[in-house]
């Protein structure tokens, strides 16, 4: 959607979304803002233009990166721009706020994946005829929880994205808003560390708070409490684990690895967590739902993004 105002000289209806996108995803290259706002030109010229007004205009601003002998710019938004689109009120506010020192960072490949790992599912819901835009995903989104493993100690899980997309049935003639927890691993930490990441969505599915009781006070019998995630979701979303930055033989190896330690932790064997892995490759060019995911727990059949208890066939 456009802002409703006029903004700089020369700024059009695809730099104003481009600005929405950049407010939202914090680092995002050409191509994939190409492929997110303009698929249908065959070429990103027409894109290029727009988002060099918005730097000349003090609203964005770039970074190269060096990719196979040539240079691609990465975009993100300046104090400016961000106060501009924030000023409209059509986001979510968020805190941060990119620069060049961030974009060259350590979390640069991190943040671009995610938005890789986004764009597939935006590049599959239009061939689908399903729906999933742009700004269908929410990166690092707060869910505070506490694990019985841990008393006493208030955590935090942050998914690198909440994705929504809606699936479109048109035999059946049914939608369905399909939610996803999505994880990148880019093979940077331990596979002990992404399996505890995994015991933490496990615990976050566990956990409902419990009203507090002034010291002192009488014991009250109260209705039992409902789980903290069912405040935010209908059902809770499935969890799905992109992998890249290696080898396919690799990556293969780290998905064998992860399904042994999660069959290990009692907590997830017994959640109702449904979680699936697959390869950002595999991801981009198969699509969601096709048979690309691994189930974390029980058979290693493969399945679509439903992660159905029943896999479909490969």
């Amino acid at each position: 959607m456009p802002y409703p105002h006029t903004g700089p000289t020369g700024l059009g209806q695809i730099a104003q979304q481009a600005m929405q996108v950049l407010y939202q995803h914090r680092l995002v290259s050409t191509r994939q803002m190409h492929q997110l706002i303009t698929p249908h030109h065959t070429r990103a010229e027409f894109l290029r233009r727009q988002l060099h007004t918005l730097r000349a205009a003090g609203m964005a601003d770039t970074v190269g990166r060096r990719l196979t002998g040539q240079t691609e710019l990465l975009w993100w938004l300046t104090d400016q721009g961000a106060r501009a689109v924030e000023a409209v009120g059509l986001l979510p506010q968020r805190p941060y706020r990119m620069s060049p020192e961030a974009a060259l960072g350590p979390l640069q490949e991190h943040t671009l994946a995610t938005v890789e790992s986004g764009l597939a599912f935006v590049d599959w819901a239009r061939r689908l005829g399903h729906e999933c835009g742009p700004l269908d995903w929410s990166p690092e989104t707060a869910h505070h929880y506490r694990d019985d493993s841990r008393p006493g100690e208030d955590l935090c899980l942050i998914p690198d994205a909440v994705l929504s997309y809606v699936h479109t049935d048109t035999q059946a003639r049914q939608r369905t808003l399909l939610t996803f927890f999505i994880e990148v691993d880019r093979t940077q930490m331990t596979i002990a560390r992404l399996a505890q990441k995994l015991h933490a969505y496990a615990a976050y599915h566990e956990f409902t708070p419990q009203p507090s009781v002034p010291r002192g006070a009488r014991p009250v019998r109260r209705p039992a409490s409902a789980p903290a995630w069912r405040s935010r979701y209908a059902v809770f979303p499935r969890l799905l684990l992109v992998l890249t930055g290696a080898s396919e033989a690799r990556l293969d190896r780290r998905i064998a690895d992860l399904r042994s330690l999660a069959a290990s932790d009692p907590m997830l064997a017994t959640t109702a967590v449904r979680a699936g892995v697959t390869t950002l490759d595999q991801l981009r060019d198969r699509g969601p739902f096709a048979p690309v995911f691994t189930p974390v727990l029980g058979s290693p059949d493969l399945s679509d993004a439903w992660l159905r208890l029943q896999p479909i066939a490969a």
